[in-house]
């Protein structure tokens, strides 16, 4: 726990509510209410406390930070009412039940140890989110922000800005455990993902599992690499046997990736928990009616008027930013021209290095325009005014893929099917790789670190006179200040984006440079240490996802391994060497590229088939948990038929 200041609160504190300053102090009131009232009464039956001022407070602090926490029996009924897999004393996964609770594995006592902290502060946030308006019109003190029977309390006041932020507070003593077993000493291991999941929650376990395996995974393809890379042959048709293998690879291990994430999810409780009833988003807006699922009042948004936005504006929007993408991808060449002709024309040390500064400026520029381009992608598909989280996601991450895709390998396809300079494709797939590793190390760790360690030496000065956050714990008041003020963290967004364009340098172009899978690796590596540094050091801890799986990125990989198959097949088939076999006929060798592309597209779909996504002892375990609750429900409408019978009679 944290040490206390400014008053220990009563219970331990998991979560904080941050209120505008400007609040009225008459909606303040209702809210805390609302969240203490009993769930009988339509609150959340939570407890929660405002934060007092730190040890050196000042007069621009908030005062408007509360602490929410709750009972233990609380949260038992809220992992019941979630319907939180855990494991049951025949070490199957059940959904949890109060009623049953003694016949689950790690039950004692009280359950005081029972659920996670990841867990209880997901249970916590859900309770808050379903605190809806009974009667109100509107928030007391703001008649502005209207409400309406069924409305979700929490989002109307984030939306409108009362409530500025809803974060859930690190544990200092499991951080510290945490950390040290994750980042903190060099060591050749796994990563300690049970703890990590327990302490963040199973979607960021599974991003960090999926680095993991996806770095073991490239260690085949960058050891056969290596060699091919020291040989340095100008004959590609020697690279047939390693493109084909990474071909198949790639396959094999997006496929059995899907078979370790199921067990994993299977072991979290999330692989057949049902997906909870998704709510409009709390930037949703339209027209108040009812929902014909619930019935319950909220804002209803055409469907065709959204079409209508993704299509005539969202669409040619992006399709513009891909001509500015080829526009400056042109203005590329043209400085590769020049550093060459300049080469040509007085080749020393100094002109050779010069032919590498267009390369290096233009990955710079791709980082710069990939960033530009995400903020004005979220703009758009914010006002395109996406009723749920999830289409509102998808529709995100279908516009940056495009984009980011486009915008990193159109060079590399330019130059490889266009130009068919196979040296200059080398070289510069070489420096748009490394320059991009380079610059995500930086804006990824370095720089958040410093900003953070900025925040952190200002509070830290006025308590302990500079020394640093591992000399002397924060009290808590000063501790939740310091962490309302770190970074939000934004999910894994970014990070599955990162790991989709490295799989594509590694895969589209495997026949050209073989020690891309080795950069690939290094970078992985240092990735897992940088990522973990962030997430216990730079940004607020991020709520719970449970998530089953990757989601949409498995497509997204899936898609860049087929794209992969055509284009190594139509690189080799491009090669001088592999011409020489067909001097007659051109068409011969495009019949024969095609047909060896589509065997090896036959053979991963046909790999796909044969690995089950999920393995047998699940899959009957499943099964049996199914046919026992379709039993269970049996045995009570018997009963229920039965006790009729009887009151008739």
């Amino acid at each position: 726990m944290l040490s206390a200041g400014g008053g220990a609160p009563r219970f331990a504190p998991r979560v904080v509510l941050e209120l505008a300053s400007n609040t009225k102090e008459e909606a303040i009131t209702w809210l805390l209410s609302r969240i203490r009232d009993t769930q009988h009464n339509g609150g959340a039956e939570l407890l929660v406390e405002q934060l007092g001022p730190g040890l050196d407070a000042q007069e621009k602090e908030n005062p408007n930070m509360f602490l929410v926490g709750a009972t233990w029996q609380r949260l038992l009924s809220g992992a019941e009412d979630l319907g939180l897999f855990k494991e049951f004393n025949d070490g199957s996964m059940r959904s949890f039940t109060c009623a049953n609770k003694d016949n689950f594995k790690d039950f004692k006592g009280d359950g005081d140890s029972f659920l996670s902290t990841a867990e209880c502060q997901y249970i916590i946030k859900h309770e808050l989110d379903t605190l809806r308006a009974k009667d109100e019109t509107h928030v007391p003190g703001h008649s502005q922000v209207k409400l309406y029977p069924g409305k979700s309390v929490i989002r109307r006041l984030l939306s409108k800005g009362i409530l500025i932020q809803v974060f859930p507070l690190h544990e200092k003593e499991e951080l510290k455990r945490l950390s040290f077993a994750w980042y903190k000493k060099l060591k050749l291991s796994f990563q300690p993902l049970e703890d990590i999941r327990h302490y963040y929650g199973e979607g960021q376990a599974l991003y960090f599992g999926f680095l993991e395996y996806f770095t073991f995974a490239l260690v085949p393809m960058a050891l056969i690499g290596v060699p091919y890379y020291l040989f340095d042959w100008e004959d590609y048709d020697k690279y047939v046997v390693f493109a084909a293998f990474n071909l198949v690879w790639c396959t094999v291990i997006l496929e059995l990736w899907k078979r370790f994430s199921s067990s994993l999810a299977y072991r979290w409780g999330t692989l057949s928990r049902k997906k909870a009833f998704e709510e409009p988003r709390p930037g949703f807006h339209g027209v108040l009616g009812f929902n014909p699922v619930t019935g319950r009042q909220e804002p209803l948004y055409p469907n065709t008027k959204r079409q209508l936005r993704v299509y005539l504006v969202s669409l040619p929007f992006v399709l513009l930013c891909l001509y500015l993408s080829l526009y400056v991808m042109m203005i590329y060449f043209l400085m590769e021209g020049w550093a060459l002709s300049i080469h040509d024309a007085e080749p020393t040390f100094w002109t050779g290095m010069l032919c590498f500064i267009p390369s290096v400026i233009y990955a710079v520029v791709i980082e710069i325009m990939n960033l530009i381009y995400r903020y004005a992608a979220e703009f758009l598909t914010e006002w395109e005014n996406h009723r749920l989280e999830s289409s509102y996601q998808n529709h995100l991450v279908l516009k940056v893929l495009v984009f980011n895709f486009f915008n990193c390998f159109a060079s590399l396809f330019y130059i490889a099917f266009v130009m068919q300079d196979m040296v200059l494709l080398r070289q510069s797939l070489a420096t748009l790789l490394i320059t991009s590793q380079i610059l995500n190390q930086f804006m990824e760790a370095f720089l958040p670190y410093w900003l953070q360690r900025r925040r952190n030496k200002k509070m830290v000065r006025k308590i302990h006179k500079g020394k640093t956050l591992e000399d002397r714990e924060l009290p808590l008041a000063d501790q939740v200040r310091l962490e309302a003020d770190m970074s939000t963290y934004l999910g894994t967004f970014d990070d599955y984006l990162e790991l989709f364009l490295l799989f594509g340098y590694v895969s589209l172009f495997s026949c050209v440079y073989p020690l891309a899978a080795v950069l690939v690796v290094l970078n992985n590596v240092t990735e897992v240490y940088s990522d973990a540094f962030k997430m216990c050091r730079v940004f607020k801890r991020p709520f719970s996802d449970p998530a089953a799986n990757i989601g949409v990125w498995q497509l997204a990989f899936e898609a860049m391994s087929v794209i992969a198959v055509v284009t190594n097949c139509s690189l080799i088939g491009m090669s001088p060497q592999v011409k020489a076999y067909f001097p007659d006929s051109d068409m011969q060798l495009i019949l024969w590229t095609v047909a060896i592309e589509h065997g090896l597209l036959a053979f991963k779909f046909i790999l796909t088939f044969l690995i089950p996504d999920v393995p047998k002892h699940i899959q009957i375990n499943l099964a049996r948990l199914e046919f026992e609750s379709l039993e269970a429900l049996k045995k009570k409408k018997m009963l229920e038929a039965s006790e009729l019978t009887k009151a008739a009679q």
